[in-house]
């Protein structure tokens, strides 16, 4: 059982160069919690995301993960401090082979026999993967990527993981299985934040949710509550169809 971090987004106000998209955000998630981001296309949500990650420009605000406050650790660091972010796009090498793809990930561990242990669970969850293991990365389906972007990420034995619109482009039988395996994460003592457009499932397998509208937090709460909510639906185009 992974012992989850701790998260905390303190009034952030982020973007990319001068240009603000996030203003004055709060969030949190405690350790092993699922927490899930929907909102509106545009409202700032992968943005919140690849902040904490350390991937655009913080103006004001802390990020503070476990004890740590990581406002200005860069990106290329906060794995070895067991935070890890799933891309949407561009998250797996396409050249390298789906083994090349995991070893690289678990680089992080510094340790070969780990290395070897780890790729076996992530083989065991995703008994495609290992089919595939010789099989260069840009020859997968969709959802075989993105169950090797999930098994790169596992490889670095994360404590936190952010995933970024993980279903994205899939068929609903692909993304469904993409849903279980998060909820199997989150169970393993993961903490999780998922940003997903599929606001309805991802509210449906998170412990609470926060509604992002404009790069603001509109509303936060339980996921049941949000869902059974009469009018975020309603007032947020379609949020929950």
């Amino acid at each position: 059982m992974a012992e989850g971090l701790p998260l905390r987004v303190v009034d952030i106000y982020a973007g990319y160069g001068k240009l603000e998209i996030l203003h004055g955000v709060n969030m949190y998630a405690e350790p092993g919690e699922l927490v899930a981001i929907v909102g509106p296309n545009g409202s700032g949500k992968s943005t919140l995301l690849k902040t904490i990650m350390g991937f655009t420009s913080i103006y004001r605000g802390k990020i503070i993960i476990g004890d740590k406050d990581m406002t200005r650790t860069p990106p290329n660091k906060k794995p070895y401090h067991g935070v890890t972010y799933v891309p949407q796009v561009n998250n797996v090498f396409p050249s390298l082979s789906v083994e090349e793809n995991l070893k690289i990930a678990g680089l992080v561990l510094r340790d070969t026999g780990k290395l070897k242990r780890k790729m076996e669970e992530v083989f065991d969850m995703f008994p495609v993967l290992r089919e595939r293991r010789r099989q260069k990365a840009g020859t997968l389906s969709g959802g075989e990527r993105q169950m090797l972007a999930i098994g790169r990420a596992l490889m670095m034995e994360p404590r936190l993981m952010l995933l970024d619109e993980p279903t994205a482009a899939l068929s609903p039988k692909v993304a469904e299985e993409v849903f279980r395996t998060i909820v199997q994460i989150a169970k393993s003592g993961i903490t999780v934040v998922l940003v997903e457009q599929n606001a309805k499932r991802a509210l449906e397998i998170s412990d609470r949710g926060y509604i992002m509208v404009q790069g603001q937090v509109i509303y936060e709460g339980p996921s049941s509550e949000i869902l059974s909510h009469p009018e975020l639906g309603k007032l947020y185009l379609g949020l929950l169809k």
